[in-house]
């Protein structure tokens, strides 16, 4: 007899059992996988951010969906919290640009077997399996169908993470268990995912990464900067990816066809004045060359033919005979590099699900549902998202304790 029961072995689900652990508790976690910990193993591209070292407020200010849900938990566990558990189970941490906090090794497999000592020196069972449903009887939790057995548990933890990643055991069981059990599903949307554009030039530009330039995402129908940050970006077949689409597309609460644009900075470093003094030593050292063979020095090959479709002047006319408003129609593309938003790729593509189980129907203290006794959730499969930069593992980690406290509560 267990306990209490967590469904998932992921952030979520291995902080809540710890915490319960140490409250004294037998615990079993129900996990899919061949080892628990498979998400946080690519996450920050095989880094694992595992946190933000920030104070609540800047950390309430990445949470665009209902951030004051999240205050009680957070101020059971912060990130200052976070980073002094890890580094208790032996894994030093350290700070990077934007405050991310990353292992010293910069190696996830650090932080999935810490997670995997802690478990191990507790009174916690792990369970290589599927589980089919969660049981409950006059609005009281009784516990897990796996495998074909029925598991009794008073008290049951969903913490099955969204649809990001399935490969990772992430498929959205824990929304049809949540509305089995009479909970408000609100619809899912993906977050920090590949952007796919209108315009059919990113896919001639597939596989180009620019590194150093300025992404500026635009809301025409509000006519307002939503996102602008210095980074990294990538071309592909279907429109966008890298770390600045990514940040940016948690930005869209709301996709509309048409109603996002991004713009790129390929050269922040020079204003126009710089830039266009920049063209005009380019053009000089080659006053002979054809308009296509003079970029070489400013633009990565595969961009060339792109920008000199962009700018409308012919590609085999020579750069002495190119005119001081075509020369700044070239100086603006390339502080203005334009593609249109059409839609996001598909959610399994996303590194984070937006929507989830409505948070109403949730208790912020203990993460017990408020419609049946001994229900509790944690992590994404809830309503509740961040921005990039660690605020969504710490999410992870700070309503996996919150429920773990309560789950080790004894009644």
């Amino acid at each position: 007899m267990y306990d209490c029961i967590i469904i998932g072995g992921g952030a979520a689900g291995l902080m809540a059992a710890i915490t319960a652990a140490d409250c004294g508790k037998n615990v079993l976690v129900a996990d899919k996988n061949d080892r628990v910990g498979r998400k946080l193993m690519i996450t920050g591209k095989g880094r694992c951010n595992v946190t933000n070292n920030c104070d609540r407020d800047e950390f309430m200010d990445n949470i665009p969906e209902n951030s004051r849900f999240l205050y009680s938990a957070y101020s059971q566990f912060s990130s200052y919290d976070c980073m002094e558990f890890f580094e208790g189970l032996g894994v030093p941490l350290k700070t990077e640009r934007g405050n991310r906090v990353f292992p010293v090794s910069d190696k996830a497999e650090d932080i999935v077997s810490a997670l995997e000592r802690a478990v191990s020196e507790r009174t916690i069972t792990v369970k290589k399996g599927k589980v089919t449903s969660v049981c409950a009887e006059d609005g009281h939790i009784t516990g897990i169908k796996m495998g074909g057995n029925f598991i009794p548990a008073e008290k049951v933890l969903i913490a099955t993470g969204g649809c990001s990643y399935p490969k990772t055991g992430s498929d959205g069981d824990g929304y049809r268990f949540a509305k089995e059990l009479g909970h408000h599903i609100v619809p899912i949307k993906p977050s920090l995912v590949p952007l796919i554009s209108e315009e059919k030039y990113c896919a001639d530009m597939m596989g180009l990464s620019l590194k150093n330039v300025t992404l500026t995402l635009h809301d025409d129908k509000t006519g307002k900067v939503i996102f602008s940050e210095l980074g990294e970006m990538l071309f592909t077949h279907f429109g966008v990816s890298g770390p600045l689409v990514l940040s940016a597309s948690s930005h869209i609460r709301k996709m509309e066809r048409g109603r996002y644009r991004i713009v790129i900075d390929l050269k922040p470093a020079l204003d126009e004045k710089k830039l266009d003094a920049r063209i005009q030593r380019d053009f000089s050292e080659g006053s002979n060359r054809d308009f296509i063979n003079s970029l070489g020095k400013l633009l990565p090959a595969k961009m060339i033919p792109v920008m000199v479709s962009l700018t409308g002047i012919a590609p085999d006319k020579k750069v002495n005979q190119i005119s001081r408003t075509e020369r700044y129609e070239l100086m603006r593309l390339i502080k203005n590099f334009p593609i249109t938003v059409k839609d996001f790729r598909p959610v399994a593509e996303a590194i984070v699900t937006g929507g989830g189980v409505d948070v109403s129907e949730i208790s912020p203290k203990t993460m017990e549902s408020k419609l049946v006794k001994g229900l509790y959730f944690a992590g994404e499969v809830m309503d509740v998202d961040a921005y990039t930069g660690g605020f969504n593992l710490q999410i992870a980690f700070s309503t996996g304790y919150a429920a773990g406290m309560s789950l080790g509560a004894w009644d």
